[in-house]
């Protein structure tokens, strides 16, 4: 008799487990699919102010991989409007499919930035041919300004900026004949989708390089590297990183939506923002 109880006890210990262990694999894929998603998260980062000239915000937007314009995406037009942005820089990955089109387009209408809206293509544009001029000709009329291996400068409250547009797929030659003309006197933002590139070509007066693509892995599990990297991301995941002999600071974004699978993870989507204090 002995024996069976600690055969019932044994059991009832393993059916706990084996429950409790299917609570929490249902409880983490509810979290991952439906609450994560949504969870945008605003990083605000304080820029150094080398360079004269009033305070100015920009606020980064990277990888929306929108299908359509929905209650989501306005929540996050919402939030960004009420960061209050002097710019916006917008780091590609807009759709997966160019039927989206018309969604993304919509989302773009409705940015609001008094100094402009700034963008780069990503590698989806490039896959859905929807890539350069032919995407320049869908943002016209929309106020984002689309840069391909262009350079665009600013005045904003006495302070010079230039923001500098990496065009994907990108190359040493066009990295060079992008910076031939930087002005150390600005604060000089490069934008690039991918955080992997020629970065020891980078000109020592590039003040803040700012990409996307990596999504931060999407779905990270704690004390494991992550999984799956995207082509292009080399070491980069998300957050700061020094590149370069110059040591010039990188950013990158985890994005605002989703790739292949519709979660994340211990990785919430994120909105960057940027502020240079008045000097």
């Amino acid at each position: 008799m002995s024996f069976a109880r600690k055969d019932r006890k044994g059991m009832s210990r393993r059916r706990f487990l084996s429950l409790g262990g299917l609570a929490l694999g249902a409880g983490m894929t509810v979290h991952s699919a439906w609450y994560e998603p949504r969870a945008v998260e605003t990083s605000t980062h304080r820029l150094p102010a080398s360079k004269p000239g009033g305070p100015v915000r920009l606020v980064q937007v990277s990888d929306l991989h929108l299908s359509r314009f929905d209650r989501y995406f306005r929540e996050v037009i919402e939030l960004i409007d009420g960061l209050r942005p002097d710019l916006i820089v917008l780091t590609g990955d807009y759709l997966e499919e160019e039927r989206n089109i018309r969604g993304v387009l919509d989302f773009l209408k409705a940015l609001h930035a008094p100094h402009g809206i700034y963008a780069v293509q990503g590698n989806w544009e490039y896959w859905s041919r929807l890539e350069g001029e032919n995407l320049r000709r869908h943002f016209a009329g929309t106020g984002v300004t689309l840069l391909i291996n262009e350079r665009v400068d600013l005045e904003i409250r006495g302070r010079g900026l230039a923001i500098y547009g990496l065009d994907y797929p990108s190359s040493a030659d066009f990295l060079n004949a992008l910076q031939r003309q930087v002005d150390p006197e600005r604060y000089n933002f490069l934008l690039s989708h991918v955080p992997a590139f020629a970065h020891e070509q980078l000109n020592r007066h590039i003040d803040l390089v700012l990409c996307g693509h990596t999504h931060g892995v999407q779905v990270r599990l704690p004390y494991l590297p992550p999984f799956y990297l995207p082509r292009f991301s080399g070491r980069f995941v998300s957050g700061f990183y020094r590149v370069s002999p110059h040591r010039i600071p990188l950013y990158v974004n985890r994005g605002i939506g989703t790739s292949i699978l519709p979660m994340r993870l211990l990785c919430r989507p994120e909105i960057s923002v940027f502020d240079l204090a008045a000097a």
